[in-house]
């Protein structure tokens, strides 16, 4: 029994040192609207969510359109880069990605961010097996737990992400079998 993640990474949002309620801007909202588009179809059963409201609101779109109840996950939020804003953001994730055992100080390194986030997927493919799921969730915390899957999904692929950006990925169980770019910017 195949169980389909569709992994939505957030629509452009406004800057806001508030990580946790920085909303999407007018091209992020109008972007939203076609994430809901190319997900109508799909036959989304559950839509999880990292508590962001930049994420949220990128998926809430897909959650109207099943009639159920949107399910934050904590563990889908950004991964924490440092505790305080830092100077050179390239530099500074280029550093995390090629130590993965590495982190600034508060920040966690992909090591941590990653075992948060497949953690948290591995219980969602047991709890929700057979099942079309919409994770709305960010780039960082996406690609690390896609690279837990399968490595060729690492810092190089991250650099290449939109936002908003879907990839459909289908499971037996808990093993990877396919990946499925899903957005495409017009």
């Amino acid at each position: 029994m195949l169980t389909n993640l569709y992994f939505v990474r957030h629509a452009h949002s406004i800057y806001t040192p508030d990580e946790l309620q920085r909303p999407l801007s007018k091209q992020g909202l109008t972007d939203a609207e076609k994430v809901t588009q190319l997900l109508e179809n799909e036959n989304i059963e559950y839509v999880i969510s990292s508590p962001y409201k930049r994420a949220i609101q990128t998926v809430e779109g897909t959650v109207k359109l099943i009639g159920k109840e949107l399910i934050i996950e904590n563990a889908f939020r950004e991964r924490k880069l440092s505790e305080k804003p830092v100077e050179d953001f390239y530099f500074a994730i280029s550093k995390v990605w090629a130590d993965p055992a590495f982190s600034w100080e508060g920040g966690e390194s992909n090591i941590i961010a990653q075992e948060r986030g497949v953690r948290a997927t591995l219980q969602i493919l047991n709890e929700y097996e057979g099942k079309n799921i919409v994770m709305g969730t960010h780039g960082n915390i996406m690609v690390l737990i896609m690279n837990y899957f399968n490595k060729k999904y690492g810092f190089s692929f991250w650099k290449e992400l939109e936002m908003p950006d879907i990839y459909k990925l289908t499971f037996d169980q808990t093993k990877l079998k396919e990946v499925h770019r899903m957005w495409r910017r017009t």
